[in-house]
This record gives C-alpha cells, sequence and structure tokens, in this order.
C-alpha cells in the first residue's frame, strides 16, 4: 500500500468515476486503475462497485475511507514539517517562461507549486526564450522555460530539455477538416487564411523564416494577436493558425493536423545559471515543473513527447 493508491483511491470515492479522478490527479485512466486493483489485490477485498453510471463504495471500501483520509493527512502534516524544515515555508522563485507556456504549462506548475508551498512568493516574468535567458544572465531569474528548435548550450547556464513538441495547424472544430491526412505540407497551409502572432513570440519568427526558406507567401487575414486572442478567433472560424501542440491540451473547439515539415519543431527546455547554487524552493520548483512536463506528454499523446536525457 502506497500514498499514490491511496490517493487515488479516496479521490474516486469523492468524485465517483475513475475518469474524473485521473484527470485530476493529471494520470492515464488506465494507470489509476491499475494503481486501485494493486491495492486490491494487497488488500484481498474490492473497494468499488464498478457500472455504467459510476464507481461507488463497496463495504470494504466504506471501512477503508476514513482510515486512507487519515494515513494522507498525517502525510500531509509529516511533509509540511518537512518543507518548513527545508526552508520550504517561505522563500522566493522568480521563474520566467515564454507566453505559449504560460497559457498552459505553468498555470499547472504553479497551481501544483502554491497550493503545496503557499508560503514561498512566486515572480513570474513573460517573455521570448532571449529576453529570459539575458534576465538569467542578470540574476533576475531563478529558472526559465525557453522553447526553442534546437537545445541552447552555453557554460552560463544549465539547460535540460523537458519536452519536445511538434508545431500543428490548428483549425476550428466545427468546420470541415482542412486535410484529409494526418499532415499538412506547409505549401498547403500558405494557402489557408492565416491569423499570425505578434512579432514578440518565438514561433512567430520561425514560422516565417520556414515560409521565406520554401519560398512561401501566406495568405494573413490577421496579424499581430497574442496567444489566447490567436485560439479564439481559430474557434470562431476566422482562419488557421500555426501553433505548438501545447496550447491545445483541453482544448477540444480545435482542430489539429501535424506540420510535415520537421524543422517546426520545439524543444522546451528549463533553464537556469550554472553558478548559482539552488534554494529548497528553487530545488522543488525544478522537480515540480519535470513532473508537470510529463503529465502533459501523457495528454498530448503523439504531438509531444519528453526529451531525451
Amino acid at each position: 500500500m502506497n500514498l499514490d493508491q491511496l490517493r487515488g483511491f479516496v479521490d474516486i470515492a469523492r468524485l465517483g468515476t475513475f475518469t474524473e479522478a485521473a484527470d485530476e490527479l493529471h494520470l492515464a485512466q488506465p494507470s489509476l486503475s491499475r494503481q486501485i486493483a494493486t491495492l486490491e489485490r494487497e488488500l484481498g477485498a474490492p473497494l468499488f462497485h464498478r457500472g455504467r453510471g459510476g464507481a461507488t463504495l463497496t463495504v470494504a471500501g466504506e471501512a477503508l475511507l476514513p482510515l486512507a483520509r487519515r494515513m494522507l493527512a498525517d502525510a500531509d502534516s509529516v511533509r509540511r514539517e518537512l518543507a518548513r524544515l527545508a526552508g520550504l515555508e517561505h522563500g522566493r522563485v522568480r521563474l520566467g517562461a515564454t507566453p505559449t507556456l504560460c497559457i498552459s504549462l505553468v498555470a499547472e506548475v504553479l497551481s501544483a507549486f502554491h497550493g503545496a508551498h503557499p508560503g514561498v512568493e512566486l515572480h513570474l516574468s513573460e517573455q521570448g526564450s532571449n529576453a529570459l535567458l539575458d534576465q538569467l544572465a542578470a540574476g533576475e531569474l531563478d529558472l526559465a522555460l525557453i522553447t526553442t528548435s534546437h537545445p541552447e548550450t552555453s557554460d552560463r547556464f544549465a539547460v535540460t530539455p523537458l519536452l519536445v513538441e511538434d508545431v500543428v495547424v490548428i483549425s476550428s472544430a466545427s468546420n470541415p477538416p482542412i486535410t484529409a491526412g494526418e499532415t499538412i505540407a506547409l505549401a498547403e497551409v500558405a494557402g489557408l487564411p492565416q491569423i499570425v502572432f505578434s512579432p514578440s513570440y518565438d514561433l512567430r519568427s520561425a514560422t516565417d523564416a520556414a515560409f521565406e526558406a520554401a519560398g512561401l507567401t501566406p495568405r494573413v487575414v490577421l496579424e499581430g494577436a497574442e496567444m489566447d486572442a490567436v485560439l479564439r478567433f481559430v474557434e470562431r472560424g476566422l482562419g488557421v493558425a500555426v501553433v505548438p501542440a501545447l496550447v491545445l491540451v483541453d482544448r477540444p473547439g480545435l482542430r489539429a493536423v501535424r506540420l510535415e515539415e520537421s524543422s517546426l519543431r520545439r524543444t522546451i527546455s528549463l533553464a537556469r545559471p550554472s553558478d548559482v547554487s539552488s534554494s529548497p524552493a528553487i530545488e522543488v520548483m525544478r522537480r515540480t515543473i519535470a513532473a508537470t512536463a510529463v503529465a502533459f506528454a501523457h495528454r498530448a499523446g503523439a504531438t509531444m513527447r519528453p526529451a531525451a536525457g
């Protein structure tokens, strides 16, 4: 019996379904089901009645529930005490991230970190990757989530690749698909009405360069939008957009197709100064980012995967 099994058990009992509990825990449903099945084998009794309407507790499950809640509460008390001893009741973390990551990965990172360590002061800088590296070098940030075509290397920074994501072309899910295949060529995209980002976006520069290298001129219907606006405009059928796969998590109003050109694939990396030791709060933030990135990769499917190494 372990805490992950007990946490999954308690969440299923509270929410009434394996699906909702898996979403809340950022797990794939089969993984949660295996955890509960293992727990049931260890205890020698079924804990849930599984039906089409959801999951309800058996007699054994009802007996376990108050014990599981107490064990989790005790574990939280131990965690809080260890955090206090490690300096995590107070402190500060200065995190930088690109606009794309701020509306997706960073939102979940900060929610998880703040929930566990509400006494730590958080500062966020939303900039392009180059500006974030400048802030790291100037000592203005502790950590930075950057996006690049290739992982950065520098003596000044320790850069850890987290995820490799495809760049995809999105269209409104309420409109017919823009292609019958699983991928689309850049030449086909150039002929579609396109919404493009503000020049401050790293992806805008990379996309412009890809079109130019291919001798293509995209058909732009709206230029200069920010990420959230681009996604909303596409949802309403104003045009298509070239976006990183990460922003599509939990957006059912959008349909995505991968680009054939692999040059627009991006690496999401975590950078920190190589000559500065990390505080306990910064180290916990680093681990939170890494764990959340892995969870995002599982939810995004084939368009995203953990980076090698």
